[in-house]
């Protein structure tokens, strides 16, 4: 996925891209690849399949949530910063904690915050399990299994807030069974399963809010 092809992609989604945001995007890859070269951060460093696999997949979030409405947003396991620095570039409105157990991680994370001039976002080196804020939002993006991810997560979501559990292929580790098991104490909202644009990889965006 070329920068334009990106541009046209994320209209599809609602979002209209800014000269500004399209640079930090840039400036976003070149320190990824830089940095990638001394920790481990992803195996994906083309930069055509970074647009499409971490950039674009990050942003498919909006299908179900509208960020414009959200206020706080925690990405546990962010890794490389996807989806929270991404989120964080195209909804400044958001303030965003990123969490990650590898210190390593967190700065380089703090380095890319830095670097792109971004404000009401921090990256902090703990375990999501040690966390107590509670979040609007919690995204976790290719972390754990679902049903250890809500060991996790849940306790960070706020009352009326949700879990997104951005996943590949949902259906091969969300069987009947475990949906029951997870409707028992929480609440599935909604599934959504889509393929990412060109390569038709299977993606699934698994909405979990708390029973009242």
């Amino acid at each position: 996925m070329t920068e334009q092809e990106f541009v046209i992609a994320i209209k599809e989604l609602g979002i209209e891209a800014t000269t500004k945001q399209l640079n930090q995007l840039e400036k976003f890859y070149n320190l990824l690849v830089e940095w990638n070269k001394k920790i481990n951060l992803t195996r994906i460093i083309e930069k055509d399949e970074v647009y499409l696999k971490h950039f674009y997949d990050s942003l498919t979030i909006v299908k179900e949530i509208d960020l414009n409405k959200i206020n706080t947003l925690c990405d546990v396991g962010t890794g490389a910063g996807f989806p929270g620095i991404v989120l964080k570039i195209f909804y400044p409105n958001l303030k965003i904690t990123l969490v990650d157990s590898l210190l390593k991680r967190v700065k380089y994370l703090n380095e890319v915050i830095k670097e792109l001039q971004l404000e009401n976002i921090t990256a902090i080196h703990t375990r999501a399990e040690d966390l107590h804020e509670k979040y609007d939002i919690v995204t976790a993006r290719a972390v754990a299994n679902i049903e250890k991810l809500l060991n996790y997560t849940m306790h960070l979501v706020k009352a009326n807030g949700y879990l997104v559990a951005m996943k590949g292929n949902i259906a091969e580790e969300l069987s009947p069974d475990v949906e029951n098991k997870i409707n028992k104490k929480y609440k599935i909202i909604k599934i959504n399963k889509f393929f990412l644009p060109k390569e038709n990889s299977h993606r699934s965006l698994v909405i979990i809010g708390k029973r009242n």
